[in-house]
């Protein structure tokens, strides 16, 4: 994080210029092309007490000249503790080494339980995630305090269900605010793969006003230019999970499913009176898992809960994830994106 200029606009000058944005095929940088590859993950030591590292996260624009640090990322999330290790922030304690991170995006916690077999980080295992190749070593992110993320509250306008543009819409904020409603209410299955989805263009322009009517009832102000909240619609489970649910970024459907999503839409199954009740199979107990069906497979959700009169109240959520370190090395930006003044 110390090697990022501290100004916003600079910093932000710096990322579009690192990533190679705005350009649909980011050449002129290390970007994916994609906004799923295209973000950034800041990472310092950290000051604060019974914290070991401070994270910040970027959402980079593909197309266009914005960087977004109003989200947070709960998948780049699993590569930070790893980092923090490797760069000598937090030392090795064991066969696995826990790294609790400060989100400051949502001014949050999360424990990272990397593997440290021998002194060092291990990279490889069996571990699987829907929609990724390959294998690795399990990563464990245990969140905190994640109520609230950006707006204070589980349900920012105190009901479980809004109605926006004749829709019912529950309004949540756990890990990250969103919007989430039934498929059917919108005229999808929810089953539709992203390709489906992505080519509705329709589909988006409602969901968007939509989106801009939630952030505004959730105390979020205009979030045009913004990716929070982001949306979700659910359906009734088809392969023996929770509930099948689609998750969008917000201006596409996602290949699979985020973390902090899946957090959020958790929560959602958990909570009476949501957009969940009556579709989705709702897990019992204080201590449960919530499996979201996404389009190329599931994504299971430890949740901790406790009864809160005629509610529940979200204590924390885990996920277990995965990384591979790919490389290291300098990435170079032109010299005038670090002028305190961008050229003319």
């Amino acid at each position: 994080m110390q090697d990022i200029p501290q100004d916003p606009d600079v910093r932000a000058r710096v990322l579009l210029a690192a990533m190679g944005s705005p350009d649909i095929r980011q050449i002129d940088g290390i970007g994916g092309a994609d906004t799923l590859t295209s973000k950034v993950a800041m990472v310092g030591p950290s000051d604060r007490e019974g914290v070991d590292v401070d994270y910040l996260f970027a959402q980079v624009s593909v197309d266009k000249a914005i960087v977004d640090t109003s989200p947070s990322c709960g998948n780049m999330l699993s590569g930070v503790g790893p980092f923090a290790i490797e760069m000598g922030m937090v030392p090795v304690n064991g066969e696995k080494t826990s790294v609790v991170i400060y989100d400051i995006n949502t001014q949050s916690r999360i424990e990272a339980i990397v593997e440290t077999p021998d002194g060092v980080v291990n990279y490889e295992g069996k571990g699987r995630i829907d929609g990724v190749p390959g294998t690795a070593a399990e990563i464990r992110l245990n969140f905190m305090d994640i109520v609230g993320s950006k707006t204070g509250t589980l349900l920012p306008t105190g009901k479980p269900v809004e109605v926006i543009d004749g829709v019912k819409a529950t309004l949540i904020d756990v890990a990250v605010p969103m919007m989430i409603v039934r498929a059917a209410d919108l005229g999808k299955t929810g089953y539709e793969s992203a390709t489906e989805l992505d080519a509705d263009k329709d589909f988006f322009a409602r969901m968007e006003a939509m989106r801009m009517e939630a952030g505004r009832r959730m105390g979020l102000g205009d979030v045009t230019g913004k990716v929070v909240p982001k949306m979700a619609m659910l359906a009734a489970p088809r392969e023996g999970g929770s509930v099948a649910a689609r998750y969008f970024v917000p201006h596409k459907t996602h290949a699979a499913f985020a973390v902090t999503g899946g957090l959020c839409v958790s929560s959602c199954v958990l909570v009476p009176g949501t957009v969940a009740a009556g579709i989705a199979n709702r897990p019992e107990g204080d201590d449960c898992t919530v499996i979201i069906e996404h389009p190329t497979g599931v994504i299971d959700v430890a949740m901790t809960t406790r009864p809160d009169g005629n509610s529940v109240e979200i204590i924390s959520g885990g996920v277990v994830r995965t990384a591979r370190k790919l490389m290291e090395g300098t990435v170079f930006v032109p010299a005038a994106t670090l002028a305190s003044t961008p050229a003319a």
